[in-house]
């Protein structure tokens, strides 16, 4: 995609926010394209008891990302609804920011299919998502 279309998807992405939830963790666009979208989150807020990063975190990092991809996807008139998501983490961030990267893996009339990989600040992946979006037209209103 161009830089062009990479700065429409990030001001589309930005316009439409990431919802409450999101914010309150602290999340922050880095790139949002069709192809490719990147957000970071930081450590900090984010976890458990014992100072690990949440797998709950990651979980809401990937769903934030893959569901505004699928809806960029989607296009004017239609939204996209999550339907499955399931996590694998593989390794927990203590500190500093990570960064979940989002690809599609189908782009569908009707379903999208998202894999976010979730890294820590020094590239070791932390959590593989998978979420499944289903398309349908938005209510009229």
């Amino acid at each position: 995609m161009s830089d062009a279309g990479m700065s429409e998807g990030l001001a589309w992405a930005t316009a439409r926010g990431m919802g409450e939830l999101s914010r309150r963790m602290g999340m922050e666009w880095v790139e949002f394209s069709l192809e490719r979208c990147v957000a970071t989150m930081p450590v900090e807020g984010n976890t458990q008891p014992v100072g690990l990063m949440h797998g709950g975190a990651y979980v809401v990092l990937g769903e934030s990302l893959g569901s505004m991809a699928a809806n960029l996807h989607a296009g004017p008139g239609r939204l996209a609804v999550g339907v499955d998501i399931n996590a694998t983490h593989t390794r927990s961030a203590t500190s500093g920011v990570v960064t979940g990267v989002c690809t599609p893996l189908h782009l569908g009339r009707s379903m999208t299919v998202h894999e976010i990989v979730v890294s820590d600040d020094q590239g070791r992946r932390c959590s593989t998502i998978r979420i499944t979006n289903m398309i349908k037209d938005a209510p009229a209103g």
